[in-house]
């Protein structure tokens, strides 16, 4: 996966948030191995997280981050426990509130708060290289 230094940075970041390795390898000529066992296990942690907390400055700080870990979750066919959060992907992606610079809020209940967060992974996605 080819992915900025800055983005590696941040995976420091959560990974002593949340105590737990992210399984992604060092950057090597902007790319890095993912493991995928320990990569899950980061991803359902990292989402559990941002799912509980309602502390609007860590949602405004780690909603970016974690959009951009549902992307390489899905490319490396990783599955997000939606149901254990208390969503579905299925969800509609209606009402849904953002977090935004200026009005930070605490995330949107169940359906919505998923809708939300995997409308920004896949905009995200779009614009990520493969």
């Amino acid at each position: 996966m080819e992915l900025p230094a800055c983005f590696q940075r941040q995976v420091a970041v959560f990974e002593a948030e949340l105590e737990l390795p992210s399984g992604i390898g060092p950057m090597e000529n902007d790319e890095c191995q993912i493991s995928p066992d320990t990569f899950e296990t980061f991803v359902n942690a990292l989402v559990a997280k941002h799912r509980r907390t309602s502390h609007a400055i860590w949602l405004a700080l780690s909603e970016g981050f974690t959009a951009t870990v549902l992307v390489l979750a899905e490319r490396a066919a990783i599955k997000v426990d939606w149901a254990r959060h208390g969503a579905t992907p299925e969800a509609p992606l209606e009402d849904v509130q953002v977090s935004t610079v200026t009005g930070l809020s605490a995330p949107a209940e169940g359906a919505a708060w998923a809708a939300g967060l995997r409308e920004k992974a896949r905009e995200l996605g779009r614009r990520m290289p493969r």
